[in-house]
Formats: structure tokens, C-alpha cells, sequence
């Protein structure tokens, strides 16, 4: 199943074994099972401290990785392959005794956390979420005996799937109820295990001394300014809830200058990888409140984050970036995850040959309603105007497709369950003023991206969009406010322009910092008259060459 590239790669690490591990196989007579019984071979021949075994687990296909003579285990339901066979690598190593890579701080927590846990997560193969939790969740059951884990593929398993109405992905159970959806950090299920980690955090960051640039968002535009900052050798620190912001719910990034290809979480971790190269304060997983600007020149702002600390610098860059925009329809949050989704890659596999509508016809909503239409039974895409906006080129692929209908001048009007999941949604023909009705399973969103500004009432001037308004330095209305990114009436929402955007406001928030901190120029005094020469002077001596 492996080719010889990653055969090569994975037996390099297997060397890496410290201690024998056991791929106990819980198998049947399916194509997948045949699958995973070729997969684990292919693994335990490159290494002879990997063997085989035959177990009887209720999940088939399955298999345990298990550190032999201990109670260290982790558990694949399905073949982890695509964006999962890195999760696969992981486990084989930590539980073959290679430790997680996590803070010292961040394991003490894990090993200390009281009762036991099993949980259950269901993914996808696609998803590019995924395995941040699956990752997370197999760190803590190898630091943990007494937190189980196992990862499910939800296609493999349609049964479960339906039973637990799974609509989302990742989709977590602890102990048999629902413990979480969405992306998430192995922090941050800690902090929901432990309810006492927010008063901590807000006690540790309160302490903080003041910043000279404090940065606000870890997309592209807060990473680049936190670098821009740190670079000049003063101050920074950057508070996210985590690296990476839109760009993680990206799949393929094609019009990165100088990468022809690249995929968004691998484009988040090479930003966080670079921030914390540099001397910055990183403040991951929290989420800001309130900002309140300098009252005089010189003077520090604060920024209020939700567990109550105050984080105060001399200038701050707001760079919070941007949201999936919702329809703001009735039904829409009631049915959020239960056939209501933003993510055609990650959540389109629960939809197998199920009817799905798409809503949008820019360029996310026709790329989404392809991707689509190779893995549905039918998509219908709703556009509000009476002509699609996607590229050309994209309208033709649509349009190929045969299991593809859309349907202009459509405004939804209600989404549309029975309690648990989806049924259908409601719009009218905005040409005839005709009410309609669509029967459906799921309906993906797709009509462009909100400013994360909501939380800064009238401490800066926002557009009538939401945008934070700035100059062509990225100041706000505010004195040693400053803002980057999509968060800002910067016209064109892309990636290399955030970029830029972020350096933009770092070296004008650098500006700023210099010119309100310099100490104020000493009144000059008046010089006494030189004395009359009484000799001829000397010649005046050779000069210095400047120092480089």
C-alpha cells in the first residue's frame, strides 16, 4: 500500500524505536480489513521491533499500537491513510518510546489528570482538522494509561456514523457523550479536563510586564508582524486562540509566490515555527475581550482576554483576521454541525451519496460544489445574484458535472430539520417572488468571510463592513492602535497581501514606539566665547576611519 518514498520515511523512523511495539489486528472478511492486514505487514517489516498480532476488538477493521508489556495503547479504526497516516507515524513512535512534543508543562498536566477517559474520535481521511485532535488525543493516552483513545474513520464506519448522527468531523465522545467539535489543541482539551487551567492562565499572564508591540492574531498578518517586531529588538508578544487563523481551513494554496503547492496547516505551522525563532512572548488559546487605547502619548493600552487577564503594551497590532459569513437564517445555528457546515474537504465524506445545496457561486462555493459532486448523490448550488461570479474556468468544470444543478436569483430563507439533522431549506425566487422548497441532508456555506471585530466596540473606527479602517502605515483611529490583515479595509483578502500587510503595521507600530518613547530634547545652552588663539595652532590630526 505504501510506496517507496514513504516506505523509505517510515522505516528511517521505526529506527527511531526505543521500545517493542504490537499492531494487534481486529479483522474480518472486508476489502478494508484486507487493507489494513496489507498496511500492518508492510509496517512491521521494516522494523523487528514491530510484530503483529490477532486481537478481537468490536470495530472491524481495527487495530491497537500497544508498547508490549504495558498498558500504553492507542487504536485506528479504518485505514489511516491521506492526512491520517501522519497520526499513524506518531503513535508508532511515542508508543514505541520516542516522548510527545509537548512542554514539559503541558505533559505534568496530562499526567495528572484524575479518572478515566476514553474517547472516541470520528474523522475524516480528508480533513486537514483531523489529526491536530487525533494527534492530541493519542499524545495524552501515551502520557496517560488511564485516557484510552481511538480514532475512527467515519466512512469505514457509516453505521456509527449515522446512528450517532455525526454531521461534523472531527467529532469527539469522552465516555460516551459528546465532548467536543472542531479543530482543537492538545491544550486546550486539557483545559476542558481542567477546570481550574483559566484562572491559572489568567493569573500567569497578568503578571506579564508590558509590551512594546503587543500583536492580536496568528494568521499570516499577526505572524508576519510579530517577526517584524521582534526583528527590531524590542519587545513583542502575540496572543491567538491558535496559529494559523483562516489559512488552517484551507486545503490547497496554489498563488503562494516562489511555492507552487502547498496546503494550509502545513503553511500555519511554518508561520508558528518562524514566530517562536525569535524572542516572542506566545500566548496560544485565548481569546481576547476588550481593547482599551493609551489615554496619552506614550502611555499603554490594554487588551482584556476572556479569563479576565490584562495584557498592556505601548502599541498593539490588531490582526484577528476573518470568519466564515453565515445566512443569518432561522434554523441555520440550530442545525450547525448536524447538516450545516463551511467545510466541503473535511465534512463532504458524511455525505455519501446523500443531496447537499451549496451557498454561494463565488469561487469557494463552485470549488466546493465540485469537490462535491465527486462524492454525493446531488448537489444543487444557490446563488443570490442572477449570474455565478467564479472564474470561467471553474463555471465549465461545474457545468460538466452531471449530478451538479444550480439555480440563480435565490435567496434562502430557512433552514429546515426534524430536531436532529437536516431535511431540506426554503428560499425564494427572488425573479418571481416565488417561495420554494429544497429536500436535503446538508447544506455547506459558502458566501465569503466576516471581520473578527465584533469584540472591539468603539475603541477604533470600523468600516460599515466590520473592517478595522487603516492608512497606508496600518494605523487605526486610534494613536498606537494599528491593524493588518483581513480584519482591515485592506481591499483584496489573500495570503501574501495579509503577509505584507502584517510588516506594514509592524514597522509603522515600530514608528510609533520610537517616536513616543524617545526622551525630549534638552533646551540648548548658549556656548561661552572661545578665548583669543595666542599661538598658531597645530595641524589638525588625520581622521579616524568610521567603525562598520
Amino acid at each position: 500500500m505504501l510506496d517507496q518514498n514513504l516506505t523509505t520515511a517510515l522505516k528511517s523512523y521505526l529506527e527511531r524505536l526505543t521500545e517493542p511495539v504490537e499492531l494487534e489486528a481486529s479483522l474480518d472478511d472486508s476489502r478494508a480489513s484486507a487493507q489494513t492486514k496489507e498496511l500492518l505487514g508492510e509496517i512491521a517489516a521494516l522494523s523487528d521491533r514491530v510484530t503483529v498480532t490477532s486481537g478481537d476488538d468490536a470495530r472491524k477493521p481495527s487495530f491497537a499500537i500497544k508498547r508490549a508489556g504495558s498498558d500504553i495503547s492507542v487504536r485506528f479504526a479504518g485505514v489511516p491513510l491521506g492526512h491520517e497516516f501522519t497520526s499513524l507515524v506518531l503513535a508508532l513512535l511515542q508508543v514505541g518510546g520516542v516522548a510527545p512534543k509537548v512542554s514539559e508543562e503541558t505533559a505534568a498536566a496530562v499526567r495528572a489528570i484524575e479518572g478515566d477517559h476514553h474517547f472516541e474520535t470520528y474523522m475524516s481521511l480528508t480533513c486537514q482538522n483531523c489529526p491536530d485532535v487525533v494527534q492530541a488525543l493519542n499524545a495524552m493516552s501515551v502520557l496517560n494509561p488511564r485516557i484510552t483513545h481511538v480514532a475512527i474513520e467515519g466512512g469505514a464506519f457509516q453505521g456509527e456514523i449515522e446512528a450517532r448522527k455525526v454531521l461534523a468531523v472531527p467529532t469527539v465522545y469522552r465516555n460516551g457523550e459528546l465532548f467536543g467539535q472542531g479543530r482543537m489543541t492538545l491544550e486546550e482539551i486539557v483545559g476542558k479536563l481542567d477546570s481550574g487551567a483559566a484562572a491559572r492562565d489568567a493569573e500567569r499572564l497578568g503578571a506579564l510586564e508590558p509590551f512594546d508591540v503587543l500583536v492580536v492574531g496568528g494568521g499570516p498578518a499577526g505572524s508576519a508582524a510579530a517577526i517584524y517586531a521582534s526583528r527590531k529588538g524590542i519587545r513583542t508578544g502575540i496572543v491567538a486562540e491558535r496559529f494559523g487563523g483562516q489559512v488552517m481551513d484551507t486545503m490547497a494554496i496554489e498563488n503562494f509566490i516562489s511555492v507552487q503547492r502547498t496546503e494550509g496547516p502545513k503553511l500555519a505551522a511554518a508561520l508558528e515555527e518562524h514566530v517562536r525563532s525569535y524572542e516572542v512572548e506566545v500566548m496560544e488559546l485565548q481569546r481576547v475581550a476588550a481593547l482599551t487605547p493609551a489615554t496619552e502619548p506614550g502611555g499603554l493600552a490594554e487588551v482584556r482576554l476572556d479569563n479576565g487577564a490584562v495584557l498592556r503594551s505601548r502599541t498593539v497590532i490588531l490582526a484577528t483576521g476573518a470568519r466564515w459569513r453565515h445566512m443569518g437564517v432561522p434554523g441555520e445555528e440550530d442545525y450547525r454541525n448536524k447538516g450545516v457546515t463551511f467545510c466541503p474537504h473535511c465534512d463532504g465524506p458524511l455525505f455519501k451519496g446523500k443531496r447537499v445545496a451549496v451557498i454561494g457561486g463565488g469561487n469557494s462555493g463552485i470549488e466546493a460544489a465540485i469537490d462535491l459532486a465527486g462524492v454525493v448523490g446531488h448537489v444543487t448550488v444557490l446563488e443570490f445574484m442572477d449570474e455565478l461570479r467564479a472564474d470561467a474556468v471553474l463555471q465549465r468544470k461545474l457545468y460538466s458535472m452531471p449530478n451538479v444543478e444550480v439555480i440563480l436569483s435565490a435567496k434562502t430563507t430557512e433552514v429546515l430539520g426534524n430536531g436532529e439533522q437536516v431535511t431540506g431549506l426554503d428560499y425564494e425566487d427572488r425573479t418571481t417572488g416565488e417561495a420554494k422548497h429544497l429536500d436535503l441532508e446538508g447544506i455547506f456555506v459558502q458566501i465569503g468571510l466576516l471581520p473578527n471585530t465584533d469584540w472591539l466596540g468603539e475603541a477604533v473606527t470600523l468600516s460599515p463592513r466590520k473592517e478595522i479602517v487603516i492608512d497606508e502605515r496600518g494605523q487605526t483611529s486610534a494613536p498606537g492602535i494599528f491593524a493588518a490583515g483581513d480584519c482591515t479595509t485592506v481591499p483584496y483578502k489573500q495570503i501574501v497581501i495579509s503577509l505584507g500587510s502584517g510588516a506594514t503595521a509592524a514597522l509603522g507600530a515600530f514608528d510609533h514606539f520610537i517616536r513616543t518613547t524617545a526622551p525630549a530634547e534638552e533646551p540648548a545652552v548658549a556656548a561661552a566665547p572661545a578665548p583669543a588663539p595666542t599661538s598658531v595652532p597645530s595641524a589638525p590630526s588625520a581622521p579616524t576611519p568610521a567603525s562598520v
